[in-house]
């Protein structure tokens, strides 16, 4: 039987091809990716974005006034999506149109029909040709083969006890330098990633089957404040 972080095994699918991002030789207790609790006294700053047209990989339709976003298998011929330098080019990634430069904030997305998805922010300047969660320059939550895992630097955590809801939120605290997985119902983290940010970051979405709805400009549930 495959073991957790074996089974959080992401297969990233767009150009044509597919990538395996699992590294070889995880450490248990050797990433900052283990963090759980969350104390702050930063202010709250909620932002309110949409998804960034610019920077969707062709395999990517956003809809709703730009606050979702559907995964299409065969997506557009690049040759026929507008040239932009944000965009990206080899994987299925889109951002939020909105840069955070401090404060927390706190966002929900809600997934309908998709087994294959991540969930986090990056750097705003982060590099077009790699994926979210595979280098230094973003963080985030993942879920793929029926398991959560956490991602950062190319590095797997798994996450327990998530089971598949439909609808998880984000806790972006830039001062504290934490990014959490947050359980909307009960209003609690369920795992947390610590990291420096430096620079503006974007909210980040990777999508690879079915649809993410994104809900932006919300207060903190009760339970983080």
């Amino acid at each position: 039987m495959a073991t957790p972080a074996v089974a959080a095994v992401r297969f990233c699918r767009a150009a044509g091809r597919t990538v395996s991002l699992l590294t070889a030789g995880h450490r248990r207790g050797a990433s900052p990716l283990q963090t759980r609790g969350y104390v702050s006294t930063t202010p709250a700053n909620d932002a309110k974005f949409r998804l960034d047209e610019k920077t969707a990989h062709s395999s990517l339709d956003l809809f709703k006034r730009d606050t979702g976003v559907i995964y299409r298998i065969l997506g557009l011929d690049p040759s026929h999506v507008q040239g932009n330098p944000e965009r990206f080019r080899d994987w299925a990634v889109v951002f939020g149109d909105e840069e955070i430069t401090g404060g927390r904030h706190y966002w929900e997305v809600t997934v309908k029909k998709s087994q294959a998805f991540r969930i986090g922010a990056a750097e705003a300047q982060m590099c077009r040709d790699e994926c979210v969660g595979t280098s230094s320059s973003s963080w985030v939550f993942g879920y793929a083969q029926r398991k959560w895992f956490a991602m950062m630097n190319n590095k797997v955590v798994p996450v327990t006890l998530v089971g598949k809801p439909d609808r998880v939120g984000i806790l972006l605290d830039y001062e504290q330098g934490v990014l959490a997985l947050v359980d909307t119902e009960k209003g609690s983290v369920i795992h947390s990633i610590k990291v420096s940010f430096k620079g503006p970051l974007c909210p980040a979405f990777g999508l690879w089957d079915g649809e993410l709805l994104t809900h932006s400009g919300l207060e903190l549930p009760p339970g983080l404040k």
